[in-house]
């Protein structure tokens, strides 16, 4: 199993009262309230751990969010860039850059292959779709996202792979009389390609395409639904049944000297779902576009998670509505109020003495399947830069080893 080590750069410095009264900390609440000084300290704690990360043998990832507290990398490219330079031998991943909301994806592809070439070739290119309240600070058309998304993809795959010359590009939202980027990527034909989906029907479509499926803060029964569905759209377009290299699951992690430690320090991570996840309704679940049509009497229904657990996303296939995909915002919705006890029963949150966790990632990964590549947000909320160093630290040294050893104790769910 590889291990990616990833700080969304949140900023949690805003006055509780402030937090309280505002409808939304994305999108609309007024940047007064980031001080720069703070922030560049911010920014360089966490180039500082990912060059750690990069000497204890974990790989890193970065991502991109846009006018809230709960990231301030604008811009993906421009932090990969830093970070390619920086380290020497971690596998950079970029989860990812929200090409639903950019222009133009042959500028993006022209990023990559320069950050592929500054690495060596140890980048790996995750392309995500936006969320409701970036679309709308980015005045982008909902209805146009995900097929924004698979088209992007597909021209800035054609961008990076094309050796003989100039090509044209017509597509339904992209035109390009002449695409020809230099340089091409370090890696050929191209670096690897990821996607942060989480309901069955894109997961579905990772799958046709051989793209890495990573799954955010799903727990097992979302997560096995979507890897079912993976796996189930490679069987029938006949394709080769996939690996555990092609699933990826992503978690907070916190590894400390004893479970009161780590669950402690871990749940400070928590604040990316009690507070960070706080966006106004015009924003997430009432958006044109945000769900698809079959989810929408589930979505304006249920005001409530109904489950045995508080905070547990419901399931459809346990209400019997197997044709109903949950929102992102009912995801996001139903993990606000969640408890640290909570986190860890629903293989949202891994903390704990090493031991714990790693117990902890094992029965996860016997719950949904094998999957190859662990995505940790090792820091979040008021977690310091000094409690993430030991994480990081103790995660790579008594956790990651045993991972690597026990992959045979897992077997890959059937292809």
């Amino acid at each position: 199993m590889r291990a990616f080590y990833g700080c969304e750069v949140p900023y949690p410095f805003v006055p509780q009262s402030v937090l309280e009264a505002a409808d939304s900390v994305r999108a609309s609440l007024p940047n007064r309230y980031c001080d720069p000084r703070i922030a560049a300290d911010l920014y360089h704690e966490t180039l500082d751990e990912y060059l750690l990360a990069d000497e204890v043998g974990l790989s890193v990832m970065t991502t991109e969010h846009h006018a809230g507290i709960n990231s301030l990398i604008g811009s993906n490219p421009t932090f990969l860039g830093i970070i390619a330079r920086q380290t020497r031998k971690a596998r950079i991943l970029s989860l990812g850059t929200l090409i639903s909301l950019r222009p133009d994806p042959v500028r993006i592809a022209e990023e990559y292959a320069m950050i592929d070439v500054i690495s060596r070739g140890r980048l790996e290119i995750g392309l995500v779709k936006s969320g409701g309240s970036e679309m709308a600070s980015n005045n982008a058309n909902p209805m146009q996202n995900e097929d924004r998304l698979w088209e992007g993809i597909d021209l800035i795959s054609k961008a990076l792979t094309h050796r003989d010359g100039p090509f044209s590009w017509e597509g339904k939202h992209f035109t390009h009389r002449h695409v020809n980027i230099w340089p091409g990527p370090y890696q050929q034909p191209m670096p690897r390609l990821w996607a942060a989906t989480g309901d069955p029907r894109s997961a579905a479509e990772c799958g046709r395409r051989g793209i890495i499926n990573t799954l955010v803060l799903r727990g097992p029964e979302g997560t096995k639904r979507a890897w079912e569905a993976y796996r189930r759209a490679r069987r029938e377009a006949g394709l080769a049944p996939a690996t555990r290299e092609m699933f990826a699951y992503t978690a907070m992690v916190y590894a400390g000297q004893s479970d009161e430690e780590g669950l402690r320090i871990g749940s400070k991570m928590l604040w990316f779902l009690n507070t960070s996840l706080k966006t106004a309704p015009q924003m997430s679940k009432f958006l044109p576009g945000a769900a698809p049509p079959e989810a929408a009497p589930q979505i304006y229904r249920s005001k409530r998670p109904v489950s045995g657990d508080a905070g547990e996303t419901p399931s459809p296939a346990r209400r019997g509505e197997e044709a109903v995909t949950l929102s992102a915002s009912q995801n996001a919705a139903a993990l606000v109020a969640i408890t640290a006890e909570q986190a860890v029963r629903q293989g949202i949150l891994f903390a704990g003495n090493p031991d714990t966790v790693y117990r902890q990632i094992m029965d996860f990964q016997r719950q949904v399947g094998a999957f190859g590549n662990l995505n940790i947000i090792g820091r979040s909320g008021f977690l310091t830069h000094h409690e993430a160093v030991q994480g990081i630290e103790t995660f790579a040294r008594e956790v990651l080893p045993r991972l690597a050893a026990s992959a045979a104790e897992v077997g890959d769910a059937a292809g």
